[in-house]
């Protein structure tokens, strides 16, 4: 629920409806399936040369093996027996697992802890986890308990071999803010292997792009509106060769005696988030790095994060809360990164 991004690609929607692999009549390769608890898509061109089933059957394995590694709800995931392990002795992991929680630790010093792996038990106590929770706010010195067991300082990395350990014995980590935008790079690199030129590679709206539609022009992407129970379009743009995440404040969320309590939980305070910015979009070369900035991003609101994508050079696109409606914010980056794609 957390993506809001769509793909202004008829065929992609046919194809999602109908599942599998399909090949249009202007020679595009359309690919899908699920994992990671979403859909994943995959369009490609041209579709000559290429054994459809065999390489959706490559991706779908790729996924699978991501998602055996870093999901929350398998329990003998990495990540799960990690989170079970009250010791602070090292745990070995994967290079797969440890590139993704070294890159959000990188993100969280980068960010000042906006984005935050450890951050999942708050998200969990303020009822928006695995487990269905009564809709109503905790009590603040619960939320307190809670936030003491938080914090991506008290995680330690070793590189070779590779692991990691918690200082404290209640930490845990979730990469769900981090590993659908790993694993739509990991699909890209994929099809570069294969010398693939132009693609679109979508997972739960997180995307990379890579060459040219059939007519030579770059991909079309929208961007939502942020409303509620409503598909619109608020605006598209024209991109190649570059990843895309966007995430957003305003479908998951529960309202209590007038206040609303959204998904975005602030890493640094254990509450959900109270600011106007209703959606992020961040363009970046990887997607898992978009991905995480788009969430850190999310946390901070409006000002700091437009500050923030100034000081750190961050191509960001912002859909603003304002009484009449929208305002959006195009970081100089997004700007400069969008005019070049469209000379």
């Amino acid at each position: 629920m957390r993506h809001v991004v769509c793909v202004l690609f008829t065929a992609v929607f046919l194809l999602l409806l109908s599942g599998g692999c399909r090949q249009s009549p202007d020679d595009r390769l359309l690919l899908s399936g699920e994992s990671m608890g979403t859909t994943w898509s995959v369009v490609l061109r041209p579709a000559t040369a290429v054994d459809a089933a065999g390489l959706k059957q490559q991706l779908q394995d790729l996924l699978d093996h991501i998602n055996a590694l870093m999901s929350t709800y398998d329990p003998d995931s990495e990540v799960s027996r990690f989170n079970r392990q009250i010791s602070s002795a090292w745990f070995d992991l994967s290079d797969e697992t440890f590139h993704v929680v070294e890159l959000s630790q990188a993100i969280s010093r980068l960010t000042d802890g906006a984005f935050d792996i450890s951050v999942g038990p708050l998200v969990a106590l303020w009822g928006f986890g695995a487990t269905e929770l009564d809709q109503a706010p905790p009590a603040e010195d619960l939320v307190q308990e809670v936030l003491a067991g938080v914090g991506h300082e008290y995680l330690h990395l070793r590189a070779r071999p590779p692991a990691i350990s918690k200082q404290i014995p209640a930490l845990q980590i979730d990469l769900s803010a981090i590993a659908k935008g790993y694993a739509v790079d990991v699909l890209a690199e994929h099809l570069d292997r294969l010398q693939i030129e132009n693609y679109l590679v979508e997972i739960g709206g997180e995307m990379k792009i890579a060459g040219y539609r059939g007519d030579g022009s770059p991909w079309r992407v929208a961007i939502e509106k942020p409303l509620e129970g409503i598909r619109a379009v608020e605006t598209v743009f024209s991109l190649t060769d570059i990843a895309l995440a966007t995430t957003g404040n305003y479908r998951n969320f529960y309202d209590v005696e007038g206040q609303r309590y959204g998904h975005t939980i602030d890493p640094n305070s254990g509450w959900p988030v109270r600011h106007r910015l209703a959606s992020v979009t961040v363009l970046d070369p990887s997607c898992a790095r978009a991905d995480a900035l788009a969430t850190a991003l999310m946390v901070m609101g409006e000002e700091r994060g437009q500050r923030f994508c100034e000081e750190h050079n961050i191509a960001a696109y912002f859909l603003i809360h304002e009484e009449a409606g929208f305002v959006s914010y195009n970081s100089p980056a997004f700007k400069d990164l969008v005019q070049g794609m469209n000379p």
